[in-house]
């Protein structure tokens, strides 16, 4: 049960905002806004994600949770004070966290997306640690899908990437490499196939079944650069370790014929 309708209604109370106040903040017709609060029909996730972030709430309590009128004056409370400028750390302990990455399961992306400039809300993240030395802004993410995945090698659903941050504002990026790009409404990682202009990329996929697709760059709220991958796959021996296998077996046999 989605509780989107109630939520809307319930948010327009405490902003006093009308049924048309609210559809012109967000590009919808009024009769939509009636809608949704009625249960007719349910707003498109780009809808929501833009409702989740100007309000300050996460996706995922918009839709399974009525929210009470405490929580969103407590949102509205959250917002306005903002993320404080971190006290200098001592330097010890800025070693210590260097490499502890925030880790980004495939069921939290949404709201991921959503709040991936509120300070508190990385901070509540389940934190991984990895044995690395890209600097403190890492990322962990989980990968759906296998559109990355060709035979036995690539990325594989599940797997977790650990990701350095490529800045916004004049991003370096080299091909061949693969990237996670973080926009509106899904985790997109790809590798860079070609770089078509100053703002439009050519990303591939690694496996054959799935075409490549241009990017535009201002659809990015964020891009990542993959470094490493840890799977819980087990990958299948090369031709090398299989013959190795192979002679250790033939040593074992000799040896046991031996000892008989």
């Amino acid at each position: 049960m989605s509780y989107v309708g109630k939520n809307i209604r319930k948010i327009r109370t405490v902003k006093k905002l009308s049924q048309a106040a609210f559809a012109e903040l967000f590009g919808l017709a009024r009769p939509s806004v009636g809608a949704y609060e009625e249960g007719r029909s349910e707003p498109k996730m780009e809808t929501l994600i833009q409702i989740a972030q100007h309000f300050g709430l996460s996706v995922d309590l918009l839709l399974t949770k009525e929210l009470t009128v405490n929580e969103l004056y407590h949102f509205d409370i959250f917002q306005k004070e903002a993320t404080p400028v971190p006290a200098t750390k001592p330097a010890a302990l800025a070693d210590q966290q260097a490499n502890v990455t925030p880790f980004v399961p495939a069921d939290r992306l949404l709201e991921y997306i959503v709040q991936h400039h509120n300070t508190a809300f990385l901070d509540a993240l389940m934190p991984l640690t990895f044995p690395h030395t890209l600097g403190p802004v890492t990322r962990a993410f989980e990968i759906v899908g296998a559109e990355m995945q060709h035979q036995q090698q690539g990325l594989r659903h599940q797997d977790v990437i650990l990701c350095q941050r490529v800045e916004l504002a004049a991003p370096t990026l080299r091909v061949q490499r693969i990237y996670a790009f973080v926009t509106q409404s899904k985790l997109l990682v790809r590798r860079l196939a070609e770089r078509i202009s100053t703002t439009h990329l050519k990303l591939r996929a690694d496996n054959p079944d799935y075409g490549s697709e241009e990017f535009a760059l201002d659809q990015a709220l964020e891009i990542w650069e993959v470094k490493a991958v840890f799977t819980t796959h087990l990958r299948p021996p090369s031709r090398i370790e299989d013959r190795v296998l192979r002679l250790e077996r033939q040593v074992e046999e000799l040896l046991a014929r031996l000892d008989g």
